[in-house]
């Protein structure tokens, strides 16, 4: 039996490495606009970066997995994501201001 996955996911991650400086949120915006994922990207003072993605269960594991690379002058070491049951509330994909 195959495992049932909702048509729609929500999840926040976290992206930990050499992820500031190297352009990883316009990327995030980019891929995540290409993939119909609504939701926002961030830098964090730690020097992560934050992102909230929202849209078909598919599209959320894809980008996901391509958190793993980033753009290419990024080293990505963890990525961890939780599922969260908040919404964008808002359409499209967003950049916002370091926390």
């Amino acid at each position: 039996m195959a495992d049932f996955q909702p048509p729609m996911r929500t999840v926040r991650a976290v992206i930990v490495g050499r992820v500031q400086g190297v352009c990883f949120r316009a990327w995030t915006v980019q891929e995540a606009t290409a993939r119909g994922l609504t939701g926002w990207v961030r830098n964090r003072s730690d020097g992560s970066v934050e992102a909230l993605f929202h849209g078909p269960t598919r599209a959320v594991n894809a980008m996901l997995d391509a958190c793993w690379q980033g753009p290419p002058s990024a080293r990505v070491d963890d990525v961890t994501a939780d599922n969260v049951h908040e919404t964008p509330g808002f359409a499209g994909f967003r950049q916002y201001p370091t926390v």
